[in-house]
């Protein structure tokens, strides 16, 4: 019996977990809307513009991306392509293995993510620390 009762709750916090995630994502992709970005869009600027390389630039490989942003190749290879399109990303090769691809934050990339960081920030605030 206390393993069944034990088995409930666990899936009970599963599911206040997964609500909770939902309600955030949804949120963050109306408030990020008005700035012309979803979550998905904002969390890899925001992945982005925590990277420095050697040379000062923003940059992650694209696999890299995938392991922080819990995309699937496929989709974050669509949502980097469109982020290319509106000039906040650039892609090119990548200098240690010719099959990568890395990633950069171009400078309005970086201002955009400047001007949205606030408003990210404050829904997170909002939705996971509610008083």
């Amino acid at each position: 019996m206390a393993a069944k009762d034990t088995g409930r709750v666990l899936v009970e916090e599963w599911r206040d977990i997964l609500a909770l995630h939902a309600r955030t994502q949804c949120e963050l992709d109306r408030e990020l809307h008005q700035h012309g970005l979803g979550a998905s869009d904002f969390e890899v600027l925001d992945v982005l513009a925590e990277s420095r390389a050697e040379d000062g630039s923003c940059s992650y490989r694209v696999q890299e991306i995938a392991d922080r942003v819990h995309l699937s190749q496929s989709a974050l290879s669509r949502l980097i392509a469109r982020l290319e399109k509106d000039g906040l990303v650039s892609r090119g090769m990548c200098s240690e293995d010719r099959r990568g691809v890395r990633v950069v934050l171009t400078d309005a990339g970086r201002v955009r993510h400047t001007e949205v960081l606030p408003v990210q920030r404050a829904v997170l605030s909002r939705m996971l620390r509610p008083s």
